[in-house]
């Protein structure tokens, strides 16, 4: 979408839906995205209470009585549930120079700027992927997958997620007690909703190749959708 002559990247927003339907949904848009019918888009989603295991396994021992899916991202187990807000950013990295590490250090600080609107200081450690709070914390989880150089799959932001549902794996390799949330952070009610607006800025300033996420940029408009039609 195109606004003033400036460049509006794409948003939809599903809710609250179920894993599997949401991945079969993604999928779709990422082939829409590769044949040119989409330009780049950032799917917003919660889920119902979920594992998912990515191409480097499990780390240990998985739990019965919820749903577990191995999918094509990076990365170990990990958790999702209502009160963390999801984003799988469908991107063609081509016209970005097919750079994986920066389209994932990109993501990272997208989130970093979003926290930092709510009052919470995090940031990125090297060697380490998502995003943590002095280091130690782990507030938000980054795994994607990169097929004929267009991204599917994204981050997990807690918000005000189940934390205990952590405790059940090992997330992304680590011990649950690194797991953290804003809710936790700032001991203030915060919903998803009031997260969006700054993740959107963020995702404005990334799409647009903008230098900083903290720079203007046009809001996206959000469309919400259950389908990638």
């Amino acid at each position: 979408m195109w606004r003033g002559g400036t460049r509006v990247p794409a948003v939809v927003d599903w809710g609250l839906r179920e894993y599997g339907d949401a991945l079969e949904a993604m999928r779709q848009l990422h082939a829409a995205r590769r044949s040119g019918a989409i330009g780049d888009t950032l799917i917003l989603v919660e889920h119902p209470a979920v594992y998912t295991v990515g191409v480097q396994g499990a780390g240990g021992p998985l739990p019965d009585g919820v749903p577990v899916f191995h999918v094509e991202r990076g990365g170990h187990a990990t958790y999702h549930g209502p009160g963390q807000l999801v984003g799988y950013p469908i991107v063609a990295l081509t016209p970005r120079g097919r750079d994986v590490r920066r389209f994932v250090g990109d993501l990272e600080g997208l989130i970093v700027g979003a926290l930092a609107d709510h009052g919470v200081a995090a940031g990125s450690v090297p060697g380490r992927r998502g995003v943590w709070v002095e280091g130690a914390r782990k507030i938000a989880s980054v795994g994607i997958a990169v097929e004929e150089w267009t991204t599917l799959h994204g981050f997990a932001l807690n918000v005000d997620v189940d934390l205990a549902a952590f405790e059940r794996i090992r997330p992304c390799g680590f011990d649950a007690a690194v797991m953290t949330s804003v809710v936790r952070e700032t001991g203030r009610p915060t919903t998803t909703a009031d997260v969006r607006p700054a993740i959107l800025r963020g995702w404005a300033a990334l799409a647009q190749g903008t230098a900083s996420v903290g720079d203007a940029a046009p809001v996206p408009p959000v469309v919400a959708a259950s389908s990638p039609g």
